[in-house]
């Protein structure tokens, strides 16, 4: 694994390296404005006002961490985090990837407790937070491959050999099919409340068929992007989240009472779609995948053992995860229930999750 030096300490005023300039700007643009000319007078957000919120939420961590882009093969900039408080370079690293409209800052209430047992890293997927976010195929097997192998590209630019790899509901999704694909890099595999597994419950929608609403919301959902509205609703877009999303301060109280996760997660999604489009790509009707995981679940090699993770009052089904186990029925598939947790599990009961990811990680020979 390669040596990483850290930069900054959380008590510092200016979270960033001064002298490190892709800090201060995204990668992909100089023009701290969003690009289309007609969100630039509507929106109210830039990659400067992202990179400041960003700053802001990370300064509520406590232990050193250091950022920084991570330039893939393909000239792909990842937005990366990593922190390490063992004193140890030698153990296996936790990565973790976020789900849809999410991003590095949302694990600020994991990555101490985390990082006290192992060395991590979280990195905005491509497409979302800040890292690039370029156009996407339109061809759900295609936006998979991309997502696979621009994380397969950050491994092997941040020089990890293995990794205990932890995905939350798209990211559980991601995480699955790179584990299918590179499974010698995984030395222990935790998808939480993983969106896409299962397949689309065909006999019951019929029964819906003929309410013109249900059609309507499903073709809708595949027509735009999921968060065209925060967008449209311009400079409300803040207000909206607040208002859609007033459990965030409730979820996030824990380190925060200035409302900067409302507002990170604002500045995150008002940007050009570009991961989320890519998530409707992936989509078929409302909360199902094109290519549901469920039919691929044995293609992972045997060896590789998986901790599924789902909140007791989460919308996801967690009886998908007793059909992985018994289709898994010569590997080791651990299902945790994390009481009072709805779809967000990391943030709805950090405690809980931070405790069954270390005692995952005391299982892991190094």
């Amino acid at each position: 694994m390669a040596t990483v030096s850290y930069e900054r300490t959380p008590t510092t005023e200016t979270m960033q390296n001064p002298a490190n300039e892709s800090d201060k700007n995204t990668p992909e643009e100089s023009n701290t404005e969003v690009r289309h000319s007609w969100l630039k007078c509507w929106v109210r957000t830039s990659n400067e006002m992202l990179n400041k919120s960003e700053q802001q939420i990370l300064r509520l961590l406590k232990n050193k961490y250091k950022t920084w882009f991570v330039t893939t093969k393909n000239g792909d900039k990842i937005r990366t985090i990593y922190m390490n408080n063992t004193g140890r370079e030698d153990l296996t690293p936790i990565v973790l990837v976020h789900g849809m409209a999410g991003a590095i800052g949302l694990w600020v209430q994991n990555l101490d407790a985390l990082s006290n047992v192992r060395p991590v890293y979280a990195f905005d997927l491509l497409g979302f937070g800040r890292s690039t976010r370029r156009k996407f195929p339109a061809y759900a097997e295609d936006v998979e491959r991309e997502f696979v192998e621009s994380i397969e590209q950050w491994r092997e630019e941040v020089g990890l050999d293995k990794m205990i790899l932890i995905g939350h509901s798209l990211g559980g999704f991601i995480t699955y099919a790179y584990a299918i694909r590179y499974p010698e890099r995984i030395k222990h595999l935790v998808p939480v409340d993983p969106w896409g597994f299962p397949e689309r419950d065909e006999e019951n929608e019929d029964t819906r068929q003929n309410s013109l609403l249900f059609r309507l919301v499903g073709t809708l959902a595949l027509t735009f992007n999921p968060l065209s509205g925060l967008r449209a609703a311009g400079p409300f877009g803040q207000y909206l989240v607040s208002r859609m999303r007033p459990d965030l301060d409730r979820k996030f109280a824990s380190v925060d009472s200035q409302n900067t996760v409302t507002k990170y997660i604002y500045h995150c999604n008002a940007q050009r779609p570009s991961g989320e489009e890519a998530f409707k790509f992936l989509q078929s009707r409302i909360a199902f995948a094109q290519n549901p995981m469920i039919q691929r679940i044995t293609q992972l090699d045997k060896s590789v053992p998986i901790t599924m993770l789902y909140g007791s009052k989460s919308w996801m089904d967690s009886e998908i995860g007793q059909v992985v186990k018994n289709l898994r029925n010569e590997s080791q598939v651990t299902i945790k229930i994390v009481q009072g947790a709805g779809h967000h599990v990391y943030a709805d009961k950090p405690d809980s999750f931070n405790k069954i990811v270390q005692n995952v990680c005391k299982q892991i020979p190094d």
